[in-house]
């Protein structure tokens, strides 16, 4: 299955169906499956690009 990058609409909170957790201001991976197809078409989050990794050694 595809994974998209996505990130909250401003206000809103979403949680993870899997892990309870409130999807990162930042944004995450996930997988594009029902919920966040869903999720998205209602315009709770939107699809965005990832911050450039700043991990040691990506210099």
């Amino acid at each position: 299955m595809n994974q998209f990058f996505i990130k909250a609409v401003e206000g809103r909170s979403v949680r993870d169906p899997e892990t309870k957790e409130v999807l990162s201001s930042e944004g995450e991976f996930k997988y594009k499956n029902g919920f966040w197809l869903k999720r998205l078409k209602q315009g709770d989050v939107v699809e965005a690009k990832p911050p450039k990794s700043t991990a040691k050694g990506d210099e």
